[in-house]
């Protein structure tokens, strides 16, 4: 062939990109060899370990840009991997180059990270972690969801999640679904094996997700934190002084009252406080159209309210959006207009469309101020 079609054939490749790191073989050095004969065309990829539970998608990738080059009737894919020194440059280039034990947050500054705090479990925060994550991903968005919940991981199987991350040089390569970068301490654990751990081996894990994985361009970075006060939530305004967060409650006053002192502990940590998403909120009952509220109204308006932010939406209690989590099918992507799907697309774009909030105050009322009604 040609030097053009040599040409035409490093621009197919170039299209051809890596499902996790979300760069073209050509720049990740993974074509290893491009050989032609005649009108068939014999392209080699490097993987970047041994058996990648992706190859299959790079050979579909390979196989359709560079079958389309014109002339090109035929075309194999093979595999090798890199060896220690090309995974080592690899790392350089993604990850730039850090002396020994040096750990530096790999999260780039422009990335805008949102922590996800309730003050209590079972109010479904992490359903709407996936899910949020998922809408600002519909916008065209890069998105990463780091699982935080050390103790309570689930966003793994809520993005129907199988294998483990790569690790490459010791750069650790997230695993991607539904095109979201998710990392999890589920990853390293056992099936349904518990984590006992005491603080600071929470703020190690949670500084490796931050410092020792390439999360690449992001826009978004999204945080599931574990429920009410404690040790990660310290972490993070440690690590990432930054974040801002989303408070999430249901309808009923005493979560909302629980939900407050998870504010008073963003305000502590001096992260702003986007606003309140009350969850399980009233839906029309689908056989007479009665506005039914099992949880009770207003919890989160009222929160919203007292610590002086916006209420960014309401999400109707849909058996729909749990069942979504439990199978690894989330409603955003098996059912985008189910009333809960359009609920948090919405509070997704108001989320968006804000910008960064600044930081200030959190206005909480004192006990003494609540006693003397003030």
């Amino acid at each position: 062939m040609t030097s053009l079609a040599s040409d035409a054939l490093q621009s197919a490749l170039a299209q051809v990109i890596d499902p996790e790191l979300r760069r073209n073989v050509v720049e990740l050095g993974m074509v290893d060899s491009v050989d032609v004969d005649g009108a068939h065309v014999a392209v080699t990829i490097r993987l970047t370990v041994p058996g990648c539970p992706l190859k299959s998608n790079i050979e579909a990738q390979v196989r359709m840009h560079v079958g389309a080059v014109p002339g090109v009737g035929s075309v194999s894919v093979g595999f090798t991997h890199m060896d220690e020194e090309q995974r080592a440059a690899l790392r350089t280039r993604l990850h730039g180059a850090r002396s020994e034990g040096e750990r530096t947050i790999a999260v780039e500054e422009n990335t805008r990270v949102i922590a996800v705090a309730s003050g209590k479990g079972g109010v479904g925060k992490s359903s709407l972690t996936v899910n949020l994550a998922l809408a600002l991903r519909g916008r065209g968005l890069e998105v990463g969801v780091v699982d935080a919940d050390i103790y309570g991981y689930s966003i793994p199987g809520m993005l129907g999640i199988q294998q483990r991350p790569v690790v490459v040089d010791k750069m650790i390569v997230p695993p991607v679904a539904h095109e979201l970068k998710v990392m999890s301490i589920g990853f390293f654990l056992d099936t349904d094996g518990s984590v006992v751990w005491r603080g600071p081996m929470l703020h190690r894990a949670l500084e490796q997700f931050l410092s020792d994985v390439y999360w690449g361009p992001l826009d978004y970075l999204l945080i599931d934190m574990p429920p009410g006060t404690g040790d990660v939530g310290l972490s993070l305004g440690q690590l990432l002084p930054r974040a801002e967060a989303v408070l999430v409650t249901t309808p009923q006053p005493a979560a909302g009252r629980v939900a407050s002192r998870a504010a008073q502990m963003v305000e502590k940590l001096g992260q702003p406080l986007i606003g309140v998403i009350e969850n399980m909120s009233g839906f029309a009952c689908p056989c007479c159209g009665e506005l039914l509220a099992p949880f009770g109204r207003g919890g989160g308006a009222v929160l919203a309210e007292q610590i002086g932010v916006p209420l960014l939406g309401e999400v109707p209690l849909d058996p729909a959006l749990r069942e979504g989590s439990d199978s690894g099918d989330p409603i955003l992507i098996s059912d985008p207009g189910a009333p809960s799907a359009v609920a948090i697309t919405a509070i997704a774009q108001r989320i968006a469309s804000t910008g960064p909030a600044p930081a200030g105050p959190v206005r909480i009322s004192s006990p003494l101020a609540v006693l003397e009604g003030r």
